[in-house]
């Protein structure tokens, strides 16, 4: 019998708070699961920039109000939901743990997996800092690396390459209150760029080694995948708002008005030299401004922030190494993704090839939030059902989660676990 589990996701952004709700059913024989989006709502994102809350009272009643359009469109109260976290104080490294088994006549078990985890993760990290992922790459068994899974094999020696995000202290304390005060428990803090990748990125396009660059409001996300695996994560502080901005200094109109220019600008595309046309701006309410050219928007103001954008996005690939192990190109999404041109600057300072990322893999009300700038909210539900089918194991550093206890012994068991930090 199929079971139907409710996961919910919700997207603390620099420009908009998204929340949804979906109802995820497991096919117990296969454990594939479907996704089908039963409430989404989203509301303009306030006390919150680059990524970090900056006022908490403001941002709780942005996140309550999300929260709540979503609830009454689903018909479902949240009790828990997948969160968003993003910002310039993520920080990202890679560790190797090592650890003998425990048996070396049999086979290497789960218990042998978390231990060498375990050890990878026994990192030094300062006090202001959490660490909120601990990603497997590869496993290495008594010397032969490459092994995805290696529960079940015969070994002496087992090592593990990982990849660890560490957020904050402070803006991770921030978001939990935020949430906490609308009412909702956290199920998991999952690094923005993560869930993004999980939302628009293939398997093959891992395996052949690709990079993420999710365009946000107030920052840009880069996650890279080589042979699979996530191999480099990370946050520079320049985002679409930038563009916006420029647009607003640039022809002295107010920020609504760039805004509004910004997105004409990509919701209007025509190959026919369409940026030798002028815009005629009447239509969008903007009383500024009456007419511009497009080609002034786009190679004078446009243009040159998206060019910074990717020339920093090079500069991290090219320190790490990366820039020639990612044949598969670039996929961009986040709102940012929108922005008229941003294909043509992204190939011209990547030199790779480039699409725009469309989250996928989700059913049901999908019509207003099958565009990049959902990309994060969706790779969230995407998430939350992976650990579903598995929510009793313990792998890849996840907690066990024990069977709900009813009766008077539940209760204890209840009390006990609102105790603990």
């Amino acid at each position: 019998m199929t079971k139907t589990r409710i996961v919910a996701a919700i997207e603390m952004g620099s420009t908009k708070i998204a929340t949804l709700i979906s109802q995820v059913a497991i096919d117990p024989v296969s454990t594939e699961t479907s996704i089908n989006i039963a409430g989404a709502a989203t509301t303009d994102s306030r006390g919150i920039k680059k990524g970090q809350i900056v006022d908490i009272e403001e941002a709780t009643e942005a996140t309550i109000a999300s929260i709540e359009a979503a609830e009454r469109m689903a018909g479902y109260n949240l009790d828990t939901a997948y969160v968003s976290i993003g910002g310039a104080h993520i920080h990202s490294q890679n560790s190797h743990g090592v650890v003998a088994v425990s048996d070396p006549s049999g086979e290497i078990s789960q218990n042998d997996v978390d231990r060498a985890i375990e050890a990878a993760s026994a990192i030094s990290i300062p006090a202001s800092r959490e660490i909120i992922h601990v990603l497997p790459r590869e496993f290495i068994v008594d010397g032969e690396s490459g092994v995805r899974d290696p529960v079940g094999m015969s070994g002496v020696r087992l090592e593990v390459d990982t990849h660890i995000i560490s957020a904050g202290v402070g803006p991770i304390k921030n978001a939990k209150k935020a949430i906490q005060e609308a009412g909702v428990k956290i199920e998991d803090l999952v690094f923005s760029g993560l869930a993004a990748a999980e939302a628009v990125i293939s398997p093959t396009e891992k395996e052949l080694g690709c990079v993420l660059i999710d365009i946000g409001g107030g920052t840009t996300s880069i996650v890279v995948y080589v042979d699979g695996a996530l191999t480099y994560s990370g946050v520079i502080p320049v985002g679409a708002k930038n563009v916006t901005n420029d647009l607003a200094i640039g022809l002295r109109v107010s920020l609504e008005t760039a805004e509004k220019i910004k997105l004409a600008l990509s919701k209007k595309p025509r190959k026919d030299k369409i940026e030798e046309d002028d815009m005629d701006l009447e239509g969008l309410g903007v009383t500024e401004v009456r007419k511009i050219s497009r080609k002034t928007l786009l190679e004078g103001i446009i243009r040159p922030r998206l060019n910074e954008i990717f020339t920093m996005v090079r500069i991290e690939l090219e320190r790490e190494g990366l820039s020639v192990r990612i044949p598969s190109g670039a996929i961009i999404t986040g709102g940012g993704a929108e922005t008229a041109g941003v294909v043509d600057s992204a190939k011209r300072m990547l030199s790779l090839p480039v699409r725009i990322g469309i989250p996928r893999g989700v059913g049901g009300l999908i019509d207003d939030i099958m565009n990049p700038s959902f990309a994060t909210c969706v790779g969230l539900l995407h998430y939350g059902a992976k650990a579903l089918p598995n929510e009793n194991l313990t792998s890849f550093g996840k907690k066990i989660r024990l069977p709900k206890m009813t009766g008077m012994f539940g209760k204890v068991i209840d009390s006990i676990k609102d105790l603990l930090p």
